[in-house]
């Protein structure tokens, strides 16, 4: 048992140390992107705010709101635009994933671009968590480092917790590895700090690690299908992706405008808190989420707050929409005709519907989105696809990518997020620190009574080498 006990802990010291940067960097960043939601809502919060004209005031159409984003924004195409109940909210233009424009909808006028020192702040450190902020080709070996790594952290988070348990159940016994104590240096302060910080964090460590995991490879995720006896689905994307076929109509006909197109929806959830038309521009594709933060986006490490404007996840976010037609009636830049379109029988069985994501005022769970296909030439609902009408797979799937950022429990689950991220920090900080201290020990002319009363303490729970 002794020499198993010590196997366990040669693999876990080693392995620690091969891996342990790129786990310190994943859970620092991780800490940096548990509050990325409010704390881009605080940064934006005087550009979310117009002034109302008068009581009932007449807005702007959307197809004008974009086009006066696009005369301003040259460095890419709209890609999905917001709007909110209160009649004082700015409408919100997405670019591309990242970035956001805020327009009064009542005089047009383009408020700012919303904080982009913040907003590329945080997209760094989302890069950097999910794949070392390696671009081009480099970013998939990053994204494989950063995946084996959060499978290590998994193996060292129970590992760990083997080699912590005490060999008698008494509270001297196990006091050194509840509790912080004082006054104590070098070693035995390295141990008794990774055996207390492990401890505590441990539980929602392996939610965080284990979530990441289910994010990052798809046999993972297919295995939640499995285990809840659903089929997994062909493609690791959000729900609602699948575009939806509407048949199409026999003679010309005009598309509806993007307003009566939200006007539909917006009818399928009287307690509607936000609607986003997707639209089909966008410098890399895909629209930032109407909350402004990571909702969008995967993560491939503990602590995360998925931390992205980052879109492709399974937040529920909703496919791409075939863009409404111009104001002016031309051809639309992002793809629908302008004048009308008349249906042509072909392999697609139809056309595509315009895809739409509301957000509903106390919704559960929390992160739940409803995505609401219409007609683009009726305004008919063609589907409407909810978090109730998930099965049992995608529930678990969309709870685990939640789980991950601590999002899927509100404040408390993210504050509960970024405080194991941060003793992950620390875990790597005291885990090296005992590595090097084993592997290149000093010789030590005094030590002091209470110190040595500690080491032997300590000893009675260190694996003998």
């Amino acid at each position: 048992m002794r020499t198993f006990r010590n196997i366990i802990f040669w693999i876990h010291l080693i392995v620690g140390v091969a891996t342990g940067l790129v786990i310190g960097i994943m859970s620092f960043t991780g800490v940096v992107l548990a509050f990325e939601k409010q704390i881009i809502e605080w940064a934006e919060r005087d550009m979310r705010t117009v002034q109302v004209p008068s009581p009932g005031a007449a807005r702007l159409p959307v197809e004008e709101l974009v086009e006066r984003v696009r005369a301003v924004r040259k460095d890419g195409q709209p890609s999905g635009v917001t709007v909110f109940p209160d009649p004082a909210s700015a409408v919100q233009v997405s670019i591309g994933r990242g970035a956001v424009v805020y327009v009064n909808p009542y005089t047009g006028e383009v408020l700012g671009n919303g904080a982009e020192g913040v907003r590329g702040f945080f997209q760094w450190n989302v890069q950097l968590h999910r794949w070392l902020a390696a671009g081009g080709d480099n970013r998939a070996v990053g994204k494989a480092i950063t995946g084996a790594s959060n499978a290590v952290f998994l193996f060292l988070a129970i590992s760990g917790l083997y080699l912590w348990w005490p060999r008698k159940w008494t509270l001297r016994a196990m006091r050194p590895s509840l509790w912080f104590r004082r006054g104590l240096k070098g070693k035995a302060r390295d141990w008794n700090w990774h055996n207390v910080i492990g401890f505590w964090t441990l539980p929602v460590l392996i939610v965080l690690i284990a979530s990441g995991m289910v994010i990052s490879y798809k046999w993972a995720s297919n295995l939640v299908f499995t285990m809840t006896g659903n089929t997994p689905p062909a493609t690791q994307g959000p729900p609602g992706s699948a575009t939806v076929k509407v048949p199409a109509p026999e003679v010309e006909t005009p598309r509806k405008s993007a307003d009566a197109l939200i006007a539909e929806a917006q009818k399928t959830s009287p307690t509607w808190a936000s609607v986003t038309l997707r639209l089909g521009g966008g410098a890399r594709g895909g629209a930032a989420p109407a909350q402004g933060g990571r909702d969008g986006a995967q993560a491939d490490a503990p602590g995360a707050k998925a931390r992205d404007a980052r879109g492709g996840s399974d937040d529920a976010s909703g496919a791409q929409a075939t863009a409404p037609a111009e104001r002016d009636g031309r051809a639309g830049r992002e793809g629908a005709p302008g004048k009308g379109a008349r249906g042509e029988k072909g392999d697609s069985g139809g056309v595509d519907a315009v895809a739409l994501t509301i957000r509903e005022t106390d919704a559960w769970p929390p992160f739940a989105s409803k995505q609401v296909s219409l007609n683009p030439f009726t305004g008919e609902v063609a589907k409407v696809e909810g978090y109730a009408d998930y099965n049992s797979g995608r529930k678990l799937r969309s709870w685990l990518r939640f789980l991950h950022t601590g999002e899927a429990l509100g404040l408390l689950g993210q504050l509960a997020a970024a405080i194991a991220s941060l003793g992950g920090v620390f875990l790597v900080y005291t885990g090296f620190a005992l590595a090097w201290r084993r592997f290149f020990p000093r010789r030590r002319t005094q030590t002091s009574p209470r110190e040595e009363a500690a080491a032997q303490s300590d000893a009675q729970t260190e694996p003998v080498a």
